[in-house]
C-alpha cells in the first residue's frame, strides 16, 4: 500500500484515512495574462499567520508561515509561490507532507487528498537570505535591504521573496504578522499593532500586527529600521499610524500632518473608508525606487508631496479594497488614483480635471514631448506586456477615461458611480468588463460605446477629445 501511494502521488493522493477522495493536483498558476506563473489553482487562502525574525547584520530571515485555505476542488497536491529561501519543514493538517521546488513553485503533496470545500492548514518553516526581484520593467521589489534594516514590497510578485503564499491579487486573505528584530529597531507592517514585547535578555523586540480585513499578497509589507513613530486619529476617530525614517522627519512633517484632511476629503468623494486604520511609512530616499499603496499605510521613498500622498491614499479604495482580478486591470488602480490627484487639484485652487485632460490631449502637460506621446502608446485596458503595466497609459489615459465618463453623466451621477463601485466590490476583486457594465447600469440611456472603443480599448490618440 505504501509503495503504491508513493508511485501515485504525482497524480492522486493516497486515501488511507478512509475519506475515499481521489484528488488531482492544483494548478501552478492562475493564468494571469501578464504573470502566468503567479498564484495557484485549487484552493483559496483565508488567513496567513507569519512569524518572522530578521537580523540586518547578517541579512538572515527565519520564518514560519501558517496558511489557512479552503480547497476549491479535490486536491492531491497544490502549489505555493516561494522564490529563494530554504524550506526546513512542511506539514498539512499537522501531518508531514512531501514537497518539491522548481523556480518559484513550491509543490506540496499532502499525505492524503484534500476534499473540495474542506479547510486545511499548511505550515511552512523556512529560512535564508531573502532576495530582491527585478520586475519586467526593471524596478526592484521583494526584500529590499536598507541602510538600517529592510523593506518588503510586493507589486506585482514580490511577496514570494519573503513568505510562501498564493501570490496573485485574485486571492485575498487576512493576516497576522509577527516580526522579531534586534532591540532598538522597529518593525512596521499592515493593519494594527497588537503587541510590542522585548525578550528577557533585552536583545530582541517582537512586533505583532493584525490585518483583519482582506488583503492581496502584493499589498503586504514589512519595514524594519529606525523610525519616528506617530499615533494620532482623524476627526471621526480613525487611527493614523506613521513611521518615518529620522532622516526624512523634518521634510515629511508638514505633508503627513495633512493625512486627516486628505482622508476627510477622500471619504467625501469616494465614500466610507474601507479599512480600520490609515497612515504612512516614509523610508530613506533611495531605499526604494517608487511609492506603493501598501494596505493601511502606503510606503514612500523619502518625504512625499501632497499629490502623491493623495494618490496612494486613494488606492485604499481603488486597488486595496477593490482589487484587480488580473494584472491586465491595473488601470482600475492607477487611473482612479491619478484621477484623485486631478480632483484634489480642482478642489484646492489648481487646474480643473478638464484642464488637465485637455493638456494631456494637446500634448502640453509634460515638458518633454516624448512623455506626451507615451500617453498614447497602448490602450489603458490592454497594456502591451508585463513590462508596461505601470506606464503612462495606465495612469494618465486611465484617468482620462474617468473624466470622459464624468462629462457624459454629469457630476452627481459620476460620484454615484465611483462611490457605488467602491461599495459594490468592497474587499473583493473586479475587472474592466465588470466596471464598464456597472457604469452602463448606473447611467441607463447614456452612450458609452465611443468611450470604451476609443479611450479604453482603442489604439493611439482618439480623433476627438
Amino acid at each position: 500500500m505504501a509503495t503504491a501511494c508513493a508511485l501515485a502521488l504525482a497524480l492522486t493522493a493516497c486515501t488511507g484515512s478512509g475519506t475515499g477522495v481521489q484528488g488531482t493536483p492544483g494548478g501552478s498558476g492562475v493564468g494571469d495574462p501578464y504573470f502566468p506563473q503567479a498564484g495557484n489553482g485549487g484552493y483559496d487562502v483565508s488567513h496567513y499567520a507569519l512569524t518572522l525574525a530578521y537580523s540586518p547584520a547578517t541579512h538572515h530571515l527565519t520564518g514560519t508561515a501558517e496558511i489557512t485555505a479552503r480547497a476549491t476542488r479535490d486536491l492531491s497536491a497544490f502549489d505555493l509561490d516561494l522564490k529563494g529561501m530554504e524550506v526546513k519543514s512542511l506539514t498539512v493538517a499537522g501531518k508531514k507532507a512531501r514537497w518539491t521546488r522548481k523556480g518559484q513553485e513550491l509543490t506540496v503533496r499532502p499525505p492524503s487528498a484534500l476534499p473540495k470545500g474542506g479547510t486545511f492548514r499548511t505550515t511552512v518553516r523556512y529560512s535564508g537570505t531573502p532576495g530582491t526581484i527585478t520586475d519586467p520593467d526593471g524596478s526592484k521589489e521583494g526584500w529590499l535591504r536598507t541602510a538600517d534594516g529592510a523593506l518588503a514590497l510586493g507589486e506585482p510578485t514580490g511577496s514570494m521573496a519573503w513568505f510562501p503564499g498564493n501570490d496573485h491579487p485574485s486571492d485575498k486573505a487576512t493576516y497576522d504578522i509577527a516580526i522579531t528584530v534586534p532591540k532598538g529597531l522597529q518593525a512596521v507592517s499592515n493593519g494594527e499593532l497588537r503587541a510590542e514585547t522585548t525578550n528577557t535578555g533585552g536583545t530582541r523586540t517582537t512586533y505583532r500586527w493584525r490585518t483583519a480585513l482582506p488583503m492581496a499578497t502584493y499589498l503586504a509589507t514589512v519595514a524594519i529600521g529606525h523610525y519616528d513613530i506617530s499615533r494620532t486619529t482623524t476627526k471621526n476617530g480613525l487611527p493614523v499610524y506613521t513611521a518615518v525614517d529620522p532622516h526624512e522627519a523634518a521634510a515629511s512633517r508638514k505633508v503627513l500632518a495633512r493625512i486627516p484632511e486628505i482622508m476627510e476629503w477622500e471619504e467625501y468623494n469616494f465614500g466610507p473608508y474601507p479599512f480600520s486604520s490609515t497612515g504612512a511609512i516614509v523610508d530613506r530616499r533611495g531605499d526604494a525606487g517608487y511609492a506603493l499603496e501598501t494596505q493601511n499605510r502606503p510606503v514612500f521613498p523619502g518625504a512625499p508631496d501632497t499629490a502623491i500622498l493623495v494618490h496612494e491614499l486613494a488606492h485604499q479604495w481603488y486597488g486595496d479594497s477593490v482589487t484587480p482580478r488580473t494584472w491586465r486591470d491595473m488601470w482600475l488602480n492607477e487611473g482612479f488614483a491619478t484621477y484623485a490627484e486631478w480632483l484634489w487639484s480642482e478642489d484646492h485652487g489648481g487646474d480643473t480635471a478638464q484642464e488637465t485632460f485637455d493638456a494631456l490631449y494637446d500634448g502640453t502637460y509634460f515638458d518633454d514631448p516624448s512623455d506626451g506621446e507615451a500617453v498614447w502608446a497602448f490602450p489603458p485596458a490592454r497594456p502591451s506586456s508585463a513590462a508596461h503595466i505601470s506606464d503612462s497609459p495606465v495612469y494618465e489615459r486611465g484617468a482620462m477615461v474617468l473624466q470622459k465618463i464624468r462629462r457624459t453623466v454629469g457630476d452627481a451621477r459620476f460620484y454615484d458611480i465611483v462611490q457605488g463601485w467602491a461599495v459594490a466590490h468592497r474587499h473583493g476583486n473586479a475587472n474592466t468588463a465588470e466596471f464598464t457594465a456597472y457604469v452602463e447600469k448606473m447611467a441607463p440611456g447614456k452612450d458609452f460605446d465611443g468611450i470604451w472603443k476609443d479611450w479604453l480599448y482603442g489604439e493611439g490618440r482618439p480623433a476627438h477629445a
